[in-house]
């Protein structure tokens, strides 16, 4: 007799199976700024080319998009649709879910910054252990975890069908490219900062999801 396999289980070993690969794909673009490998060659390329400064209403709007992957701008988007998907839905998973994404994004990313110590490109000198913020990108890290979650939450909990499902995931990922080329316009970020802060909010989010399969809530369950 074969014993039957907990769909629950498999969608959790797929999530942390992926957020593993990613985050390993972080440590090793890590390891390249390190070493001074070629992503700092890319870096130097891009931050030698000229960089256009923006006035008027190209500059709002350009300010208006790099916004996108400030916390307090996505935080108070993840508590306005995490508490309506609450109340609405008579679940507090989408809150839970929404504050463990915004504590590992503090706590991992800030972690990062504090210990590689990166200065930002617009310095023009790119020195590691300097006390400076620059690698991971928050922005990046920001733009795709927390918009991340917020898309899960409306397709996991606001009973959205897959088709919209798919857009919002595509949205996310359109919301995050755009944070990151404007960073490199605005020459606010080197690229390997925003390519190793893309991988690890993405680890952090597919370990979120991982989470959230393992531990059903009752909504869930029933």
């Amino acid at each position: 007799m074969i014993a039957s396999v907990d769909p629950r289980k498999q969608q959790m070993r797929r999530a942390l199976n992926w957020s593993a690969w990613l985050f390993t794909g972080y440590l090793f673009t890590t390891y390249i700024v390190l070493t001074d490998g070629f992503l700092v060659r890319i870096d130097r390329h891009l931050n030698n080319l000229h960089h256009p400064r923006f006035h008027g209403l190209s500059y709002f709007i350009i300010r208006r998009l790099d916004d996108l992957g400030l916390r307090s701008v996505s935080g108070i988007a993840l508590i306005i649709i995490g508490l309506y998907i609450a109340i609405r839905f008579k679940t507090w998973r989408p809150v839970n879910l929404g504050l463990l994404a915004f504590i590992a994004l503090n706590v991992v990313v800030g972690a990062f910054k504090y210990a590689l110590g990166r200065t930002k490109p617009r310095l023009g000198l790119d020195i590691l252990h300097a006390g400076g913020m620059s690698y991971p990108s928050g922005h990046a890290s920001n733009a795709i975890l927390i918009w991340g979650v917020i898309a899960y939450l409306l397709y996991r909990y606001a009973n959205i069908n897959r088709y919209r499902g798919r857009l919002a995931s595509a949205a996310v990922g359109v919301l995050a490219l755009t944070v990151c080329t404007v960073s490199l316009i605005r020459n606010t970020h080197w690229f390997s900062d925003l390519f190793g802060g893309l991988l690890l909010g993405s680890a952090l989010l597919v370990l979120i999801i991982a989470i959230d399969r393992f531990f059903p809530s009752d909504s869930q369950l029933h």
